[in-house]
């Protein structure tokens, strides 16, 4: 008996330029496909563009499918080859190497005018060209992704990241002709500050790809990206834009992943990735479908943001519990949210002061500081010292204040716990740029000891960190990721059950939180 040999398709394995730059599996590429009209593959007028072509994966399969479905109308097989290859199939490479990548899987040569290219061009790059582009900048910043100029103006030997596709007015140049459907998977980010830095100083620019496409006026787009744009949770990307594209009611699929591996194994992309179908005359309700990690599909049909509250509920699960909270509430998310009574960041620091390396403290209590200072723990091997109260930089007034402390930043985006741990802070207490502050108004809020004990017992419990978790999906935890959690009487004390009761949740729904949702000790 012969040993069956597994012979993967090349473009299955081949490996990713960066966490930002996502070589696409064939078999998601041809998932996205799917969600297209079938009757384009029958189509030997129809035109299809990917605009940020890394390893030709989109084009590849489009061409199989073209070529199964315009059998019959272009029987003889090099005919219609050569009828889709110059006729309906374009690309443009997002650097020199991953054209010649993806002109290798299309054409089967690097340069379409040799002898080894499947369909003969006058030049070297056929319809899958690469262009090069330069940055433009404007004050020291590029004017269409909005990168710094003393980070991305570099030498010829470096790639300059200026992606043509985005860093042009009118994107109908490239080719000069309609396109009836564009598909692809973006770049997601730039970096701000230095080359391979944190991530969080890098901007997304996903949504500027989106933008381009939109422009070119398709029938369709179709793109896979994170989803953190969906909960307003993507650095660098407007809430108005997010706004646009919700109030547009133009998506009518949607394929939402929890966890990006789902996708791409093997990457780490918080808070999951999504593809969708935007369609240029298709104004409704569309087709959800949410990929739990455990690979369940849980399925809901109506408008992205059918809650009116700016972003897409992605969980049909957590649609479910939240519209029980609102039945007892009202709609409190929009003045009467607990991220009301969370500050902005950098509520007491400055650029230079208060900030989470910042060692002008004492360890000591002395006369002159004696203002306690909660500083980051983990940098400083101590949970507190001690600073005058002329150090403060910055709303002082709330310094008197019985208050909550919370870290700023807390979990993976992707883990049970959700939160950092709170905890009260007595009057003449101040934090490092670690912590946001609960209660930090002195115009409206003057809780007592009591009170911010049953705030921190309430921020403790699963149903207060679930509601957190419906937009909280990277470590990052500003203000904005408590629009869900509603204001309680704080001169009680709250358990879970006494929640749970509150708001009528099901066994089921209970069961479900608890399961993602851990104890928080």
């Amino acid at each position: 008996m012969l040993k069956q040999v597994y012979n993967p398709d090349v473009l299955t394995c081949i490996a990713n330029l960066s966490s930002d730059e996502v070589f696409t599996p064939p078999s998601i590429v041809n998932q996205m496909l799917d969600t297209l009209p079938k009757e384009l593959w029958s189509d030997k007028k129809a035109t299809f563009l990917d605009p940020v072509s890394k390893s030709g994966v989109f084009l590849r399969e489009i061409t199989k499918r073209l070529i199964d479905g315009l059998e019959s109308k272009i029987p003889n097989l090099e005919e219609r080859i050569e009828h889709i290859l110059r006729n309906q199939v374009f690309g443009i490479g997002i650097t020199e190497l991953t054209s010649l990548i993806s002109r290798r899987s299309l054409y089967c040569s690097k340069y379409t005018n040799g002898k080894y290219s499947i369909v003969q061009f006058d030049d070297e790059q056929g319809n899958l060209k690469y262009f090069e582009t330069e940055h433009t900048w404007e004050g020291g910043i590029c004017k269409y992704c909005g990168v710094k100029k003393e980070i991305y103006e570099r030498g010829d030997e470096l790639e300059s990241y200026a992606y043509s596709f985005i860093h042009s007015e009118n994107p109908e140049i490239f080719f000069n002709m309609k396109f009836d459907v564009i598909v692809g998977n973006p770049p997601y980010q730039l970096s701000f500050g230095i080359e391979g830095g944190n991530k969080s100083n890098a901007k997304s620019i996903y949504n500027l790809f989106i933008e381009q496409g939109v422009k070119l006026n398709p029938k369709y787009l179709v793109m896979i990206t994170p989803s953190r744009w969906m909960t307003k949770t993507s650095q660098g990307i407007p809430d108005n834009w997010v706004d646009e594209m919700l109030g547009s009611n133009r998506f009518s699929k949607f394929y939402d992943f929890e966890d990006s591996k789902s996708c791409f194994p093997g990457v780490d992309i918080k808070g999951g990735v999504s593809y969708f179908l935007w369609e240029k005359d298709y104004e409704g309700k569309c087709e959800y479908n949410y990929i739990q990690k455990d690979g369940v599909t849980l399925k809901r049909f109506g408008y992205l943001d059918s809650m009116n509250s700016g972003i897409v509920i992605r969980d049909p699960a957590s649609f479910e519990i939240l519209q029980k909270v609102i039945n007892v509430e009202g709609d409190f998310y929009n003045e009467l949210s607990f991220s009301n009574l969370v500050s902005p960041k950098h509520f007491y620091d400055d650029s230079s002061v208060l900030t989470s390396n910042w060692s002008g403290y004492s360890k000591i209590k002395t006369d002159k500081h004696n203002i306690k200072y909660y500083l980051n723990k983990n940098m400083h091997k101590i949970d507190f010292g001690w600073i005058k109260y002329s150090q403060i930089p910055k709303n002082r007034e709330s310094v008197r204040l019985n208050k909550v402390y919370i870290p700023g930043a807390g979990g993976s985006g992707n883990d049970s716990q959700v939160l950092g741990i709170p905890f009260r802070g007595e009057p003449n207490s101040v934090c490092s740029q670690t912590y946001l502050v609960i209660g930090y108004d002195y115009e409206s809020h003057n809780f007592s000891e009591t009170e911010c004990d049953n705030i921190v017992s309430y921020i403790k419990t699963r149903f207060f960190r679930y509601l957190v978790s419906i937009i909280k999906k990277t470590q990052n935890g500003p203000r904005g990721v408590y629009r869900f959690v509603p204001i309680q009487d704080f001169n009680e004390n709250w358990t879970d059950e006494k929640l749970y009761s509150k708001y009528g949740l099901s066994k089921k729904q209970i069961e479900y939180i608890e399961s993602q949702i851990r104890l928080m000790e």
